[in-house]
């Protein structure tokens, strides 16, 4: 054998043991998860049994936007609707990639038009129109098809006059629709004051992450303002806070705990208790 051939050889080894190793972990991370809070190795049915929660420190792991349907909404009774809405890109952005590339990745990862859910449905049998926003589809960045979906849904509630509830989960504002997405923060914010006037409850609640102009407009304006246990809320990002301030700041800063300790939420709950809480609240509110 050649030296030529002993390295070509040698190195048809090394990619077949390369693709077995890939092999391998891909077939383990079908079955376990590593939890980011306690570091344990934790079986994948044993967390989705547990609501995505980890059964060993109670770390909320996120999840999207239909796993959080089926988990709050009673079996069956949630109703999708605007679902035909899609994005358009009327200003031709490009920064790295396309906007309308990104979009169109966005929509195969997660087999969703848009950033949010919108629809009607039942909790504990109360009927409620509800927006549930999916991190998945690019950092649940709130666009204008994000804030027609979460208005319409809004409108809904006006008119079957029934409670309006939004579970947020973003990064802010989608900076690839400039101004036109920042025009969302005024729009969803007088939604909100319409349900307002018209006495119909309206519950917010803030999962990890929930950030920037979402925070800023329609997540932080609900009559009762929910945290889910573990979530960061925040506007801007901790990194661009001290870098502005040239200060360090609290190690528990931007967490639920931490909105709850200077009054900027109402309660934090856990996912397990997040269906039953939602439901007394709106016992309670019945007129």
């Amino acid at each position: 054998m050649s030296v030529k051939d002993w390295f070509e050889q040698r190195k048809e080894l090394q990619i077949k043991r390369r693709e077995e190793k890939t092999q391998i972990d891909d077939s383990l991370g079908k079955l376990w998860i590593k939890c980011y809070n306690c570091n344990s190795q934790l079986l994948k049915k044993d967390v989705e049994e547990n609501l995505e929660v980890c059964p060993k420190c109670g770390y909320h792991f996120r999840i999207n936007a239909r796993t959080r349907i089926n988990q709050l909404f009673d079996e069956g009774t949630f109703e999708e609707m605007f679902g035909n809405i899609t994005t358009a890109d009327p200003l031709n952005f490009v920064d790295t990639d396309a906007y309308k590339k990104r979009i169109a990745l966005a929509k195969a990862k997660t087999n969703m038009n848009e950033a949010v859910v919108s629809g009607v449905g039942k909790i504990d049998g109360n009927e409620v129109s509800a927006a549930v926003m999916d991190f998945d589809f690019m950092g649940g960045s709130m666009g204008s098809v994000v804030g027609e979906k979460v208005t319409l849904a809004m409108e809904e509630a006006l008119k079957r006059k029934i409670p309006m509830i939004v579970v947020m989960a973003s990064g802010g504002a989608r900076m690839q629709e400039s101004i036109l997405s920042l025009m969302q923060m005024a729009k969803t914010s007088c939604a909100v004051a319409k349900l307002n006037e018209a006495g119909l409850l309206y519950i917010t609640v803030l999962t990890e992450p929930t950030f920037g102009g979402v925070t800023a407009s329609f997540a932080t304006i609900g009559d009762i303002i929910i945290a889910e246990q573990d979530a960061r809320i925040g506007f801007a990002g901790r990194r661009v806070i001290e870098q502005t301030i040239r200060q360090s700041l609290p190690a528990d800063f931007q967490t639920a705990n931490y909105l709850m300790k200077y009054g900027q939420i109402d309660m934090i709950s856990s996912r397990a208790d997040l269906k039953s809480t939602i439901s007394r609240l709106i016992y309670l509110h019945k007129k």
